[in-house]
């Protein structure tokens, strides 16, 4: 009525008495901006209507409306009609815009800011064009957001913040929340209560690419119109198009990631479990598929949305969340592929799930015999798919992924081998860049090659390892779904890295790269465990640097929550039991309650139980074990323990022949449980082995030149003189082997006492 009487009537007076040509060329134009947030959805649409009325009575009235708005069903269906263009700027990609804006404000700043000057005098240009690319992708089209973005990092809203110039305060936007909380909320409260509600957003957040409502009916087994029926009162938030063949979109990034943490999101939370759900959806999207073709042979085998989804991207569901399936999943996952390849024999793909499941059923508690046939089905796969097959990368992966599962059952260094040169082909066929796998590659490849650093201590795997992991890092910025992957594998390696030379620099690093990891797996994620494991290992081995027990108190915190997550009988408890039980028997070392020290061996009895040989962690366990009864030897006596220990440690050597990585090790813990035995039965034959430990020590790992080499030549020397006082017919050659090796020792120390002198000169 107001419109009526203030617009439309008067506009339509002036227009009969010729007034209104006088005063314009063009059409008057009236903008309505934001019409959505009117509340009345009555009035809006009374509004609408009187609007549409007006123009059909009055066709030649030189006047044109815009109206803006989301996309709110009580709108969108009253403009829907003849006359009414609908514009839909979900289209318009407005990242340009974005990027000039920004361009501006940081040209300007620079300009100002003395700070930035003398940066870019000494580093060049800032930011740089990648920064701004992963700020204009993190911004996702929205202005305020982009303000706010430049606001924090010119530090108008940092500060108190420990990053105290602009370009420290650039990397920390990226993990900036755009503050749409509240608007996804409300917005989704509207559908919570209609069927399907949670199992259609989950499934939508959780695919690996955006479907139509077709292709989403499809794969849940329900109609379209019940999408349809969920999703439009949610089109404030998500894209939801007017046909079935366009895929359904979210308008802003933020939204999965709202979605993907359980602390935001509350009810809407979209459970990684959904993966084991989609995953099992597929299997029976392309079991469907094959029997329609087999009922039907004259019907078209072009494939609908789901179908078409479900071939391609099924075993990427699996991999995510290989963890979170229960037995009897995998075994329905099982039947499904079998069923479908008795319709279509032969095929490719159902031949790679089959293979991706049995590996997954081997791996967790299956038998060898899964084991190889997981091996044997891939191999099979990747013969289907030849140089020139699209998906031949996919074989590759999981070939090599197969074959380091049977390494770490078997221990065989060719089948290690074999995944390497199976991951590097793999890395090939994903050149830079290349958005999607080629950070998968990256990681895959980098984590054999640790591996076998493990294994044979070749520097140059750990290295070209870091380097990989960095690359793959780096083209994973916050908030992307796998960057805690990478994050964590980078850490591994620089903590492995710190191991072998004492860079503490790596440490540190390591251990910032953990905590972020964690931070980015909040309580449900399946990978939690891991990170809190890793965190615990890289605070154990800080406190073991500076001794800050605050380090090892929250080493052993961590430790205990992530065997909480690995009840038996998950595949990765006895790597928390062991871990838990180092950190127990450094604190007991500590503090001296012995309290630790027995819950530390009774832990350590059960990893060793639950890792049966070759397990690729048992000689590590073999010697935690041994030196935690060489500790309660020497706190009560017990030959007994001393007995089992020196068993343990000969067990553990056995399990690392040269050139292992830890094999030094062993031979120094074996050396000195051997040497408090022959102290304590005076047992020539205890001591015998002790001196030949100590020889391959010197001979093999500790050369010319080695840090640890005045240690050995120490002890070796004292081993020699308590044989030589035992009357054994060798005190000759002993006295003589004794004062080459403690003249060897005598130059050592004079060459670090003159290069101390030399230093404090």
């Amino acid at each position: 009525m107001q419109m009526q009487r203030l617009l439309y009537s008067p506009l339509k007076a002036a227009t009969e008495r010729g007034a209104v040509a006088s005063l314009a060329v063009h059409p008057f134009l009236i903008v309505i901006d934001g019409l959505d947030e009117c509340e009345d959805k009555d009035e809006v649409q009374d509004l609408i209507e009187g609007m549409l009325t007006f123009f059909d009575e009055n066709p030649s009235i030189p006047l044109r409306v815009l109206i803006t708005s989301r996309v709110e069903q009580h709108i969108q269906s009253h403009l829907n009609v003849p006359g009414v263009v609908l514009t839909n700027l979900v289209d318009h990609c407005s990242d340009d815009d974005i990027a000039t804006f920004l361009d501006v404000l940081f040209e300007s700043e620079s300009r100002r800011n003395a700070v930035i000057r003398a940066y870019v005098c000494e580093h060049g240009e800032w930011p740089t064009p990648q920064d701004k690319r992963k700020l204009v992708k993190h911004i996702g089209g929205s202005f305020i957001f982009a303000s706010t973005v430049f606001n924090f990092i010119m530090g108008a809203a940092a500060a108190h913040d420990s990053a105290t110039t602009p370009m420290d305060r650039l990397p920390l936007t990226l993990k900036m929340n755009p503050g749409l909380d509240e608007l996804y909320s409300q917005t989704l409260g509207r559908s919570q209560h209609l069927p399907h509600f949670l199992d259609i957003i989950s499934t939508i957040t959780h695919l690996e690419i955006a479907l139509p409502t077709s292709g989403i009916a499809e794969l849940l087994g329900i109609g379209i119109y019940e999408v349809v029926n969920v999703l439009v009162d949610l089109q404030a938030i998500i894209q939801v198009p007017g046909t079935d063949d366009v895929p359904v979109t979210f308008f802003h990034t933020s939204l999965r990631d709202f979605l993907s943490t359980q602390s935001r999101s509350g009810p809407f939370f979209a459970h990684p479990r959904q993966h084991v759900r989609l995953f099992i959806l597929c299997l029976q999207c392309e079991l469907a598929h094959c029997q329609r073709i087999v009922e039907s042979p004259t019907t078209s085998s072009q494939r609908k949305p789901g179908a078409a989804y479900a071939l391609q991207y099924a075993a990427a569901h699996l991999r995510r969340v290989q963890h979170l399936f229960e037995p009897v999943e995998s075994g329905y996952a099982l039947q499904l592929c079998h069923e479908a390849l008795v319709l279509n024999p032969g095929a490719p793909e159902l031949i790679h799930s089959l293979a991706l499941v049995t590996q997954m059923r081997a791996n967790h508690g299956g038998t060898l015999v899964e084991l190889e046939e997981a091996v044997s089905l891939n191999r099979a796969a990747l013969k289907l798919r030849p140089l020139s097959h699209p998906d031949r990368s996919q074989s590759l992966r999981t070939l090599g992924d197969a074959l380091m599962g049977r390494y770490g059952r078997k221990g065989r260094m060719n089948d290690l081998e074999e995944a390497i040169t199976l991951y590097r082909e793999e890395l090939k066929l994903q050149p830079s860049p290349h958005p999607d796998d080629r950070p998968h590659s990256l990681n895959d490849l980098g984590l054999a090659l640790r591996v076998r650093y493990q294994r044979t201590a070749i520097t140059a795997d750990i290295e070209e390892a870091i380097t990989l992991f960095r690359e793959a890092l780096e083209s994973q910025p916050y908030p992307h779904q796998d960057r805690s992957e990478s994050i964590n594998n980078l850490g591994l390696a620089l903590w492995d890295r710190y191991r072998r030379t004492g860079c503490t620099e790596d440490l540190w690093e390591a251990t910032n790269l953990h905590r972020e990891a964690l931070d980015l797996r909040p309580c449900p994620h399946p990978d939690r465990s891991l990170s809190l494991n890793n965190l615990g290992l890289a605070l154990w081995d800080r406190y073991r640097v500076t001794r800050t027990v605050a380090d090892l108190e929250a080493a052993i915190s961590l430790h205990c929550k992530a065997l909480e997550l690995r009840p038996s009988p998950h595949p990765d408890r006895s790597q928390s039991l062991g871990n838990l039980a180092n950190a127990l028997g450094d604190r007991y070392h500590r503090k001296g309650d012995v309290a630790d020290l027995e819950e530390a061996i009774s832990m350590l009895r059960e990893t060793v139980k639950l890792q049966p040989s070759p397990h690729s962690f048992l000689s590590l366990s073999l010697n935690s074990l041994g030196l935690a009864l060489l500790d309660r030897f020497q706190l009560t006596a017990d030959v007994g323990d001393l007995e089992e220990t020196i068993s343990l440690l000969r067990e553990a050597l056995k399990l690392r022949p040269f050139p292992h990585l830890h094999r030094a090790w062993s031979l120094r813990c074996l050396v000195m449980s051997l040497e408090r035995m022959y102290n304590v039965s005076q047992a020539l034959p205890y001591l015998q082995e002790a001196i030949l430990c100590c020889e391959e020590l010197l001979t093999f790992h500790c050369p010319v030149g080695h840090q640890d080499r005045l240690e050995i030549l120490d002890r070796l020397a004292a081993l020699l003189q308590k044989r030589s006082t035992g009357a054994t017919g060798q005190v000759e050659d002993d006295l003589d082997y004794i004062a080459k090796l403690k003249t060897e020792a005598r130059q050592i120390r004079e060459l670090r006492d003159g290069s101390r002198s030399t230093e404090s000169g």
